[in-house]
């Protein structure tokens, strides 16, 4: 019987564990709406979403909403910053991780002309045929509350 208890609890504890997980949330484009400036989700290509800590969401139209947001939240309660990769519709990458490009040529939703890649070199063959600045998160963090 005290075995049977031993394993009840472990199991409990390994559900509780994964029942915890964070991880991110498929966007429903044309249904969602962004969480900072109430448009609905449609670009496939500029979308961004947070999840905190304990596994809530908030979607974005734009990197920049999500960016704008997190200037009014408490940042200590975010496990993920992800965004749209601009090579790879609907495909959330790690923002943090991420590099970025401004260009006038490429629109995003929001007028901020920001677009987001998984690698410095997919950004780098876009800004040679499209023009514009490539940022860090932490360096378009700075350009854009400057």
């Amino acid at each position: 019987m005290k075995t049977l208890k031993h394993y009840s609890t472990i199991t409990l504890l390994l559900l509780l564990c994964f029942g915890c997980n964070v991880k991110p949330q498929a966007i429903d484009y044309g249904n969602d709406g962004c969480h900072f400036c109430k448009m609905t989700i449609v670009d496939k290509v500029h979308a961004a979403e947070i999840v905190t800590k304990k596994g809530k969401t908030y979607k974005f139209d734009a990197t920049e909403c999500m960016i704008n947001f997190i200037g009014e939240f408490d940042a200590s309660e975010i496990q993920l910053y992800l965004s749209n990769n601009y090579n790879e519709p609907e495909a959330l990458i790690d923002a943090t991780q991420s590099t970025f490009l401004i260009s006038k040529n490429v629109p995003s939703p929001m007028g901020a002309f920001l677009s987001a890649f998984k690698s410095e070199e997919d950004a780098k063959k876009v800004q040679k045929e499209k023009g514009g600045t490539l940022y860090t998160w932490k360096t378009l963090l700075a350009h854009l509350k400057g």
